[in-house]
C-alpha cells in the first residue's frame, strides 16, 4: 500500500552554517568593534549575548538574514523575549523540530475533513499517510501544504 511520512526536521548542518556566516559578519561590522558579543549554538539552542539590547537586536535580524539564506525556514526559530540586566543583554532562541502531537492531531484531522480516500498515523515525531493510490497521496500532500501549522512539513518515504 503507498505511503509517505510527513516530518519536521532541521538541517543541522546547514544551521550551523548560518550562525558561522552570523559570527564572520558580525566580526567584521563597523558598530560591533570593540564589543563583547556571544553567540552560543548547541543542539537545539541559541543565545545571542551582548551589550546592548539595541546589538542583540542587530544580531537577531543578521542571523534571520542568514538562516533564510540557507534556506531554513524561519518558523523554526522559536524567539524568547530577551533579559537584560545593567551590563549585558540576552536572548534565547529555541531551535523547533519534529511534529508535535497537536500539529499532528491538527495535521490527521484536515486529512480526515478532506474526504480523501487515505488514512494519517501518528508515529512519535510524524505522521504517516498511507491510501490505495499514489495520485490520492498527491492530493494529500497538496493539502497538507495548504494547512497552517507553526512548523515546517518536509514529506519523505513515498513508496509505492
Amino acid at each position: 500500500m503507498p505511503s509517505f511520512d510527513v516530518v519536521s526536521e532541521l538541517d543541522h548542518h546547514e544551521m550551523q552554517n548560518a550562525v558561522d556566516q552570523t559570527r564572520r559578519e558580525l566580526e567584521n561590522r563597523f558598530d560591533f568593534r570593540g564589543v563583547d558579543w556571544k553567540i552560543k549554538h548547541e543542539k537545539n539552542d541559541l543565545l545571542l549575548e551582548s551589550n546592548s539590547q539595541h546589538q542583540v537586536r542587530a544580531m537577531l535580524d543578521i542571523l534571520r538574514l542568514k538562516v533564510a539564506k540557507r534556506g531554513i525556514d524561519q518558523v523554526v526559530l522559536d524567539v524568547k523575549d530577551m533579559e537584560s540586566d545593567i551590563a549585558r543583554a540576552r536572548q534565547k532562541i529555541l531551535l523547533k523540530e519534529g511534529i508535535g502531537v497537536d500539529d499532528a492531531k491538527l495535521l490527521q484531522k484536515a486529512i480526515k475533513e478532506s474526504k480523501l480516500k487515505v488514512q494519517g498515523a501518528i508515529q512519535g515525531e510524524k505522521l504517516r499517510v498511507t491510501g490505495k493510490n499514489r495520485d490520492d497521496l498527491q492530493e494529500a500532500i497538496a493539502l497538507l501544504k495548504r494547512t497552517k501549522v507553526e512548523i515546517p512539513l518536509q514529506f519523505n518515504n513515498f513508496r509505492d
